[in-house]
């Protein structure tokens, strides 16, 4: 995983303790890293890092309100909320499910990048790129239709591991993501044509109507808490027979919820609810783990849908 974030109090001492107490918080010894960090915040009222600590300890030690109380000063100390703690607060049922910050979601990935591949593939055992693309070939010879593409978008893109997944079978790739770090990774792959650094809905919204044939989303949708306005998006930017391909992670109720791994998973009634709603086709819903969590593989969905 990425170094943990840190913000400096500009505070020396406080900043000292927040140290200190991390140290303590790695050792086990969590009542006294409270205590630490609880002195920080008090010769630091805005210390968006202490307070995030604090929530994240409170929460280990069963004190919930505390735990509330820490995230949303958190979030106050820090309006960006880079360290996320408006998800903390969604897990707690403090706060409506929603989008996740920007702010957030970028710091992670910036943070992330160096070391992505090896963590994902490595440490994860991520295989959510060949999955999906043994779907695809599926759908389409089901389908008596060739899996090859002229223009494709890769959304959320990362450092590209999608589009290598799918790189002989798509002529020109523009790849799309939040993180400039993920960009910079994805650039030296030499697989896009083009790259942008942007959210996934504000990038589609920038292409005109008709103008790709494949829309790929690997490990991507799990960072959108609503996806009826990217799959809207989706539809309006295919032409007629292109084909989104998707993961998701995914639970047996029917609506969204946040998982313990901080992304959103979504039910299959959602999904095929929302791809009916942006005018979409679904072609396969399949039940695939596309990554481990503590070596336990993670309940998750591969989606194929296609523009009629």
């Amino acid at each position: 995983m990425p170094a943990r974030l840190f913000l400096s109090s500009g505070d020396l001492v406080a900043d000292r303790r927040y140290e200190f107490a991390r140290d303590l918080q790695i050792r086990g010894d969590l009542i006294a890293a409270a205590d630490l960090l609880e002195q920080a915040v008090e010769l630091a009222p805005r210390f968006a890092s202490a307070w995030f600590a604090l929530g994240k300890i409170r929460h280990e030690l069963g004190e919930n309100e505390a735990a509330i109380t820490a995230f949303r000063e958190a979030c106050a100390a820090d309006p960006e909320d880079r360290h996320g703690a408006s998800l903390h607060l969604m897990q707690l049922g403090a706060e409506e499910l929603s989008d996740m910050p920007k702010a957030y979601v970028q710091t992670l990935f910036d943070q992330y990048a160096p070391r992505f591949d090896q963590a994902l593939l490595d440490d994860l055992g991520y295989r959510g790129p060949s999955i999906l693309f043994k779907a695809v070939l599926s759908v389409r010879a089901a389908a008596k239709k060739p899996a090859f593409f002229r223009r494709a978008i890769d959304l959320g893109c990362g450092t590209g591991l999608g589009a290598a997944a799918f790189a002989k079978n798509v002529d020109r790739f523009i790849g799309i993501d939040l993180s400039p770090g993920m960009i910079e990774q994805a650039r030296a792959t030499g697989l896009y044509a083009e790259l942008e650094v942007d959210d996934m809905l504000n990038g589609l919204r920038a292409k005109d109507d008709a103008s790709a044939d494949f829309i790929l989303a690997a490990d991507a949708m799990v960072y959108l808490c609503d996806l009826a306005a990217v799959l809207a998006e989706v539809g309006r930017v295919l032409v007629p027979g292109g084909v989104v391909a998707f993961t998701v992670e995914t639970h047996d109720g029917e609506g969204v919820v946040i998982g313990e791994g901080l992304r959103y998973a979504h039910g299959a009634p959602y999904i095929r609810a929302t791809i009916e709603a942006a005018g979409l086709k679904l072609s396969a819903l399949q039940v695939a783990a596309t990554r481990n969590e503590g070596r336990v593989p993670v309940p998750g969905l591969v989606v194929i849908a296609s523009k009629s």
